[in-house]
């Protein structure tokens, strides 16, 4: 990416410091490392981005792929506190997803749609766009690396799985980089600032109900891959106040709640 901040001056007022680097391995990475230095140097909502990431990584360490200059790479540091409750850091990846949901959706300006899937992609009607993976980076003061990418102008040709779409593929030419990560970072900052507000308490800032009208996967009926080649099938029901997907398995009328660290593969799968 031969460019800089000037070249983003929408996402710039939003980011408390935006680093835009020409590539790197891992944008996530990068910024993990850079953290450490504390809050006085790296503070709340510094963010690092790229246009070509050459290991990108998505959860349980798979591998993002995109051309170079094709797709934007973006990692955004929060730093919410230490009062803040670790059961409820399972909230930020789903806030980050709904973030891109709402930045894609704008950018496709009605030509498909765009959703979230729990816990960590989005779909513009069925293909993957983006995906996230959030890290912490001290438990003691709760900062959190939340990483997303998002195709951009990736060709059909070009998609790393048959599952995957582009903006590109789906009908938008030109996409405007500045616009989609200042409209990410906008939303992101928002939900976060609210959940932040309400001491992790998603149901009160507003972010569970949220979620929940984006998601794809509530509703759905659903797959659910766990360690120990142990499966569960059944109707994803909803999302509990932990960011937990609740799902009723066939034959059974009680609700199992699910972890995003729990699941090895989670897939849709039509009604019988």
């Amino acid at each position: 990416m031969t460019s800089s901040p000037a070249d983003f001056p929408l996402a710039s007022a939003v980011a408390s410091t935006l680093d835009v680097l020409d590539s790197s391995p891992s944008t996530n990475d990068e910024l993990v490392a850079r953290a450490g230095r504390g809050p006085a140097e790296v503070p709340h909502f510094s963010v690092v981005v790229t246009d070509t990431q050459t290991a990108g990584r998505g959860r349980l360490g798979r591998q993002w792929t995109a051309p170079p200059g094709a797709s934007l790479a973006i990692s955004v540091l929060v730093r919410p506190g230490p009062s803040f409750p670790m059961d409820s850091l399972g909230w930020l990846p789903l806030a980050a997803g709904l973030a891109m949901s709402r930045a894609v959706h704008n950018a496709l300006g009605g030509l498909a749609t765009a959703r979230v899937k729990w816990p960590n992609d989005v779909l513009v009607d069925g293909s993957k766009i983006s995906g996230v993976l959030s890290e912490l980076v001290d438990a003691e003061t709760g900062a959190v690396v939340i990483g997303a990418g998002v195709n951009l102008t990736i060709s059909d040709e070009d998609l790393p799985v048959p599952t995957a779409t582009s903006l590109a593929v789906e009908g938008v030419s030109e996409p405007d980089r500045d616009r989609i990560l200042a409209d990410y970072l906008t939303e992101l900052r928002s939900l976060t600032d609210a959940l932040f507000s309400s001491r992790g308490d998603a149901a009160a800032s507003g972010l569970q109900k949220a979620v929940t009208d984006s998601c794809s996967t509530v509703g759905a009926r659903v797959k659910v891959e766990l360690p120990g080649n142990l499966v569960l099938t059944g109707i994803a029901r909803g999302i509990d106040s932990t960011g937990r997907i609740v799902v009723q398995a066939d034959g059974s009328p009680d609700l199992t709640p699910v972890s995003a660290g729990d699941v090895t593969h989670l897939r849709t799968e039509p009604r019988a």
